[in-house]
Parts: C-alpha cells; sequence; structure tokens
C-alpha cells in the first residue's frame, strides 16, 4: 500500500498502462487507465477490493507507468504487454495462435491451392481466416475434390514425369504432365476463386447446367466428372451449419462462465460463409464478470489478427467506445461491437453461447475425470499429496546418434503442451566412459539439465517450475540415475517412478518402480493404468518425434556444409548447376570453374575435398 500511495505523488491524469512487479522482478498485473491517477489510487481502498486483488496489492513491490495519448492506445499497448509477461493476476488467453487461410499462389503459371499460416507477404489470394486448421484441412479436401487443383510444392510440380496419386483418386488434374492444358487449368482457378469469395451457388449451376449438356452428348464419363464435383461442392456447403443472411464478414464472440472457468466461444463468418467456430479457456477468471473477460479477451485476441467490420459480442465490453476505437486503428478500418437484443445477429450470438456452454460443460467433465485419475494415481504411488504438475521424460536416438531427450508435463486440465521441452543430447558417446548407446547417461544429461535450470530460475518453489511427480519411462536403471542426479544437486523431496514396459513390450504388464520400494504391477484393466500408459506414450510421442525432426535435418545436410569457403550463395550456385551434391562430388575441376561465382582457387578447395586421394 506504501508503495502505491508514493506512486500516486507524480502520476499524471492522462490515459496509460501500468505494470504491479513483485521483488522477484515478475510482472503481477498489467492495467490500463484512462486517468493513471485515478486508477491506481482505487488500489489504495482495500475494502472495496476483492481477496484477490488485496493479495495482488500485498505482494507489489513497485509500479512501473507509461504514458499514453490516447485511451485506445493504452488497450492495445495493455494486451501487448499481456501476451508478453503473463501476469498471473491478468485474464490471460492461453492459446493465441493466428489463424490459418487458404492460399491459392499468384506467383506460378498454374497455381497451387494451400494451408497458410503467417505474414501474408506470398503473392497470390488470401481466403480466411478459418477457426481451425481441421476446418482448413477438410476444406481443403473438398475442394481438391471439386476443383482438381494441385497441392504440391513447385519443386515437386517441376520434378515429376507421371501423375501422382492424387491424380489417381480424382483430387488433381495432373497439369504437372500435361493432362490439363492452361486454359482450362486457369478456369479452375477462377471458379475456386469465386466460390471462396461466397458465390458457391453461382459456380454449382455452371456446373449443373455442363454436366447436362455432356449428358445430352452421350458424353457420360465427364459428365461423371462433373458431378462428383457437384457433390463435393454440396458437402462443403452443407458443413457451414450457421447462416448469416445480410453478414459478409463478422466475427460472433459469446462468454459463458460457470464453477469459476469461462468459456469464449468465437465463430467467423466471411463472404457470408461461416469459416468454422473455435473454444477458448482463459485462464484467472474466478471473480470476474462477463464484461471483463469479454474486454480482456477482445485485447489479447486481436494482437495478431485483423479485426472484421462487425464484431457480434453476448455482453458489453467494459469499454466499448475506447475498444472499438482500438481495434479501428488496428484493423486500418471501421470495426463496430454490437450486443444484439433481437432478429438475426440475436440468434446467431444465441447460438455461439450455447456451443460455449456445451464447451465448457465438456472441460469440467474432462477435469473431474481427470482429478479422479490424478487422486487414484496419488493412493497408488502413495503421494503425499494429489500431483498438480506431472512431468514424464523419455529419450530417443538409434545407436546413440541425433539422440535426444524429451519432457512432457500433465496437469487437471490434461497435457500442458506449452511446458513441453526437447533436450538435444550432448555428452553420450564422445565420453571415454560412453558407450553411443547409453541410455542410463542420456537419463542423467537431460535431469541433470532440467533440475539445474528449475533450481537456477524458480529457486524456491514460487513460479509453479517444479513438478509434483516425476515419471520416467524406464526400469530401475533409469530411477537409479535420476535419484543420484537428485542426490548430487541437493533435491530431496521430489516423487519419482519409474515405468518399465512388460514382458515382450506387452502393454498392460507395465513395472512400476519406487525408490526404497518393491516393483510392482497394476491390473490389467485398472484406470490408473490407462492413465500411466497415456503419459509414457505421449512422453514416447514427443521423443520420437523429436528425434525424427532431427535426423532429417542432419540427413539433409549436404557434404558441402564442411568445405571451407563454400557459403550459401556459392551452395546454391553449384546445387543450380549441377543439380545435386552427388554430382558436384563427381564434377571434373573445369566444370567446377565454369559455375558462377566460383573461382579456381575454390573450385580447387572443392575438388580436393571429394578427390583426397588424387
Amino acid at each position: 500500500m506504501a508503495v502505491i500511495k508514493e506512486c500516486l505523488k507524480a502520476l499524471p491524469t492522462c490515459p496509460g498502462v501500468y505494470r504491479m512487479i513483485n521483488h522477484d522482478h515478475d510482472v503481477l498485473y498489467v492495467g490500463k487507465a484512462k486517468n493513471l491517477k485515478k486508477r491506481v489510487s482505487s488500489y489504495t481502498n482495500l475494502q472495496r477490493q476483492t481477496l484477490r486483488i488485496r493479495r495482488m496489492v500485498g505482494q507489489t513491490q513497485y509500479m512501473e507507468f507509461i504514458a499514453t495519448h490516447t485511451e485506445g492506445e493504452a488497450l492495445l499497448l495493455e494486451a501487448n504487454l499481456i501476451k508478453k509477461y503473463s501476469p498471473r493476476y491478468n485474464i490471460l488467453l492461453r492459446d493465441d495462435k493466428s489463424f490459418p487461410y487458404i492460399l491459392i499462389t499468384g506467383d506460378h503459371d498454374f497455381p497451387q491451392i494451400l494451408k497458410y499460416r503467417g505474414s501474408q507477404k506470398r503473392k497470390g489470394e488470401f481466403y480466411g481466416p478459418f477457426a481451425s486448421v481441421n476446418s482448413v484441412n477438410q476444406t481443403l479436401a473438398i475442394l481438391e475434390h471439386a476443383f482438381l487443383l494441385r497441392s504440391c510444392k513447385d519443386s515437386v510440380f517441376s520434378s515429376r514425369t507421371r501423375p501422382c496419386l492424387l491424380y489417381q483418386i480424382k483430387r488433381c488434374s495432373a497439369p504437372c504432365v500435361g493432362l490439363i492444358s492452361k486454359k482450362s487449368y486457369a478456369n479452375l482457378v477462377a471458379q475456386a476463386r469465386v466460390f471462396l469469395s461466397g458465390q458457391s451457388q453461382k459456380i454449382q449451376k455452371q456446373m449443373a447446367e455442363e454436366m447436362q449438356e455432356l449428358s445430352n452428348k452421350l458424353q457420360f464419363e465427364r459428365a461423371s466428372v462433373l458431378r462428383d464435383r457437384i457433390r463435393a461442392l454440396t458437402k462443403i456447403q452443407s458443413r457451414h451449419d450457421i447462416n448469416a443472411p445480410g453478414i459478409e464478414e463478422a466475427d460472433i464472440v459469446a462468454v459463458h462462465q460457470t464453477a469459476g472457468r469461462a468459456c469464449v466461444q468465437v465463430f467467423i463468418l466471411r463472404s457470408g460463409t461461416n469459416y468454422g467456430n473455435r473454444a477458448y479457456f482463459p485462464s484467472h477468471t474466478n471473480g470476474a464478470s462477463y464484461e471483463q473477460i469479454i474486454n480482456a479477451f477482445l485485447g489479447q485476441f486481436y494482437t495478431n489478427k485483423v479485426p472484421p467490420c462487425l464484431i457480434l459480442l453476448s455482453h458489453n465490453a467494459t469499454e466499448l467506445k475506447a475498444m472499438e476505437g482500438a481495434l479501428s486503428g488496428r484493423a486500418g478500418k471501421k470495426v463496430r461491437l454490437q450486443v444484439p437484443i433481437r432478429g438475426s445477429k440475436y440468434n446467431l450470438v444465441k447460438l455461439a453461447r450455447e456451443n460455449a456452454k456445451l464447451a465448457i460443460r465438456r472441460r469440467l467433465s474432462e477435469s473431474s475425470s481427470q482429478r479422479e485419475l490424478l487422486e487414484k494415481l496419488s493412493e497408488c504411488l502413495a503421494l503425499d499429496q494429489v500431483p498438480e504438475r506431472i512431468e514424464v521424460f523419455d529419450n530417443s536416438h538409434i545407436s546413440g546418434t541425433n539422440a535426444v531427450g524429451a519432457m512432457i508435463v500433465c496437469g487437471p486440465d490434461g497435457f500442458l503442451k506449452k511446458a513441453y521441452r526437447k533436450f538435444n543430447i550432448r555428452s553420450v558417446g564422445k565420453e571415454a566412459d560412453n558407450s553411443p548407446g547409453d541410455d542410463y547417461a542420456m537419463m542423467t544429461e537431460v535431469m541433470t539439465r532440467r533440475f539445474l535450470r528449475a533450481q537456477d530460475e524458480d529457486p524456491d518453489h514460487s513460479k509453479g517450475q517444479w513438478p509434483d511427480l516425476v515419471l520416467i519411462d524406464g526400469g530401475a536403471g533409469h530411477l537409479s540415475a535420476t535419484m543420484a542426479v537428485f542426490k548430487s544437486l541437493g533435491i530431496p523431496s521430489l516423487s519419482v517412478a519409474a515405468i518399465a514396459k512388460g514382458q515382450k513390450r506387452n502393454a498392460g504388464r507395465e513395472k512400476i518402480f519406487l525408490p526404497g520400494r518393491p516393483s510392482f504391477t497394476l491390473d490389467s484393466h485398472d484406470p490408473v493404468l490407462y492413465f500411466v500408459q497415456r503419459l509414457r506414450d505421449e512422453a514416447h510421442r514427443f521423443a520420437i518425434g523429436t528425434h525424427r525432426s532431427r535426423r532429417s535435418s542432419s540427413l539433409v545436410r549436404s557434404a558441402l556444409d564442411e568445405i571451407q569457403g563454400v557459403g550459401a550463395v556459392r551452395k546454391r550456385a553449384l546445387l543450380h548447376h549441377f543439380g545435386s551434391a552427388r554430382e558436384i562430388s563427381q564434377a571434373g575441376l573445369n566444370d567446377l570453374e565454369a559455375v558462377e561465382g566460383i573461382s579456381k582457387f575454390i573450385a580447387s578447395r572443392i575438388y580436393d575435398w571429394f578427390h583426397p586421394e588424387d
């Protein structure tokens, strides 16, 4: 309180953003204000504050302020700082990825159709956004059936000598091998563009007329191709279960709150078509009003997305006009926030809110089941408390090559994928006492690196970086290696268990090893066993995926990378000239010198590298 009162003496009355920071220099809260002095002074009257805010004020050691010209600027800055710092007392949007789009490229004679996420710098037309990757994938699959556009990369397109499988299953017209003319393919592209622009009925009518004309000419095989394309269009139209007459572009944002949890459901309408919906579950919403949740959500949600012209809301934002101004500035056009109370727009919001209600029921049901499993696991392993954070570790390698360690995290809300970590093994196979496949040495390195970092970044266990339970995919040896690491680091009280696969690696016969206790097995129908298997399999999946990614990266590295003086430009010139590293290795000295940018000296060095015996 004294800190806040001291800050008030020099605070201006202009709009701005303030940060409350604790003794560890962690940002506790980011807030914005139309009047900084008036807003911050409200924290000096604790009787009017909730217990959560009182706790926050009690932890505040100092404050930082940024003055802005307008309240809209303050709103945008607040959202950016919340995203940057993830303060524990702010309502946080956990998943704030940008939405995927469908792109029809414009830099090739035969345009490609593909899924695209990121800055829209590539030449072509973008359609979307879509609410989820699944929505895009389903739409792309149907569009390929309907318009037979290619989805392959340009490099694959240029190297094809015969049609690929997509042509055989009638999802591509095979322009790569000349089975369709440039003009006919351009017509398909034009139809796809019209369809994605919202004029699906027009395209469908054209196809139906053309099919009938072919049928009348007894060209039934060509007519059947059009029939299949019309069916694909009908299928994609039937997926759009929200009808929005008169609304070309809008987002629908609806909130439902129950049992201290909140769900925000977002529906996306573009070109009068539903591009899917998605549920978000912001954290730290207990005790917050619907208006506060909407306000926090809008600010963070549109930090990396362009707002549409119209956003329909289930509840008013706390500062509707200021939010409209901020979003309009970000979009570069007028953005309206509207809370409809009747008519077709109200029905859209009502449907979105019903979906939010169903989504939060599912989430609470899953959380309840997860909590029961955690409690049973706690009993099974004789833990002192129900674990809130479980870390599972696994290694993956082939004879010690490209060895990686993986850590996955699980809690009451399921897998916490943002907390997953991967470790590129550094020491195994390099030291004299380590063989390339020494799994125990790998586990020792992973555990050492993981918990040294935890000791460094969270020494007093206050930031939630320490697990309540460590699970290891392995047997008694892996458990001993882990306990040795904990002893060497002075970590006395962590709960640890190892899960070894059964005989012949049969699922259902796993052995569980605990420190100081004999190993045991669980009944093959015990739900705890299924839960433990699911944790282990997720760790194994993540480890295998990480290993494959690293192995693929090492495989694509060219021998040219090892030659001194051959950088990216010269490497590109050589590959463009010869086509592959193998051809370069077999090239003569005169052929190397003929490449643009390759001097006689560099050509000699490249030749000597591949022909040391000469």
